[in-house]
């Protein structure tokens, strides 16, 4: 690469640009305006029930029901496979804040373990570990674009008698030995928030194969009602969605199919390309045992010893310059600034001290590397380009890795 770099005023690679997301289309708009026209806008219409019989078939299982968010999926996940205020629920950590909070919300501790150095998801080393008589369930999250290796947090489920409680909000549609995400363990959740491949604005859904399971999520959700339409047996909540939440769902759910296998093509493509050119950037190796990989964003590793002594968000912006936009993970779940657990509005300065992990002094050495230094993802939209804008993509990669000093020299300059 012979072009002056971007970020000191040359021309950047990538002129080419990817969808923009979300994505609806006429039917959507048509089912639409008949929802707004008939006047079913909640409880349970048609188009909410069509979603769930054809979400649960997606997943491969008997039940799904469609909740408020991603959040309160875990909540009654939880609640529903029996746990209860004081018990222990193992999750990793890296993830998104609310998988933490939805379960120190119904009132059990949360142990933090750490993850696997490759996919970035709960270590089944670290859980075991972690496992105390109080435990009672692991919720492995799918995280970004890699799978939790269920075959062995199965396997200790199973020695340990836990119950498994998947975090599926980024794998709407990922198989793990050709069985869905959200079927693996006893109950699944997924968030259908704007950033996520299935969406609706807002919203969650939940999938099992139990039936005493989605009894019980279907009260918590329903105000009490049971799936018969009788009064159940069970604490009430409203976590309902809307009938215009269900139209974009469906609509969603019919693209969807297609858009996994695009963005697996060009996953594969961006594995390739970044193969071939070598440098500090890589994609996560996919595990075997991923049949179908659904991403919400694409797990890449940055190695900072390749760089040239540029830190990860150095390295990151003279891509972006580039128009190649990447970006760090999440920060560890207990450190993140949205999540101020000793705050007095948290439940936890209410728990007993020698009852729940010391969040405030927590080490958890792979997590903390992989936040700090090494995560590097790209969001799924970029993943439904054309082909010659991941071309695009590689190209600014290998501009900038060819111009490491150049780079280093620039931020040095602006540090001085």
């Amino acid at each position: 690469m012979t072009e002056t770099l971007a970020l000191l005023g040359g021309k950047p690679v990538v002129d080419l640009r990817a969808p923009a997301w979300p994505i609806a289309g006429d039917l959507e708009v048509a089912w639409m305006e008949a929802v707004v026209r008939s006047g079913k806008w909640s409880w349970v219409g048609p188009h909410e029930q069509a979603f769930c019989s054809e979400f649960a078939s997606f997943i491969g299982t008997k039940h799904c029901a469609c909740l408020s968010n991603g959040t309160v999926t875990i909540q009654c996940a939880l609640q529903a496979v029996g746990i209860q205020p004081g018990d222990e629920v193992i999750v990793p950590g890296l993830t998104w804040t609310a998988t933490m909070q939805a379960a120190l919300d119904i009132g059990a501790n949360v142990v933090l373990a750490d993850i696997d150095p490759e996919t970035y998801c709960l270590d089944p080393a670290a859980a075991e570990k972690a496992l105390t008589p109080r435990t009672k369930a692991l919720i492995p999250v799918h995280l970004y674009g890699c799978m939790s290796d269920m075959d062995a947090l199965g396997e200790l489920a199973r020695k340990h008698n836990l119950k498994v409680v998947e975090d599926a909000a980024h794998q709407h549609g990922s198989r793990w030995r050709n069985v869905g995400a959200g079927a693996l363990g006893d109950v699944g959740s997924f968030s259908m928030q704007q950033s996520k491949v299935l969406t609706s604005g807002e919203g969650g859904a939940i999938t099992t194969n139990s039936e005493e399971i989605y009894e019980i999520i279907y009260c918590l959700k329903q105000v009490g009602w049971s799936p018969k339409g009788t009064p159940g047996n069970h604490y009430g909540h409203n976590y309902r969605i809307t009938e215009m939440q269900a139209v974009l769902l469906r609509g969603g759910l019919l693209r969807l199919p297609e858009h996994l296998r695009i963005r697996e093509e060009r996953a594969a493509q961006l594995v390739a390309g970044l193969e071939r050119i070598g440098g500090p950037l890589r994609v996560a190796r996919r595990d075997p045992r991923v049949t179908r990989q659904s991403y919400y964003a694409l797990t890449l590793h940055f190695d900072e010893a390749q760089a040239g002594g540029l830190t990860r968000e150095q390295y990151l912006a003279a891509l972006g310059s580039e128009g190649c936009h990447l970006g760090g993970t999440y920060p560890p779940v207990h450190r993140h600034g949205l999540l101020n657990l000793y705050d007095n509005t948290s439940p936890v300065p209410s728990r007993d001290p020698a009852e729940i992990q010391n969040y405030a002094e927590l080490e958890l050495p792979v997590t903390a590397r992989v936040t700090g230094s090494e995560g590097v993802v790209l969001m799924h939209q970029h993943l439904l380009g054309e082909e010659d804008y991941i071309d695009q993509l590689v190209a600014a990669v290998d501009k900038v890795n060819g111009k490491l000093e150049q780079v280093k020299t620039h931020f040095a300059t602006q540090e001085a």
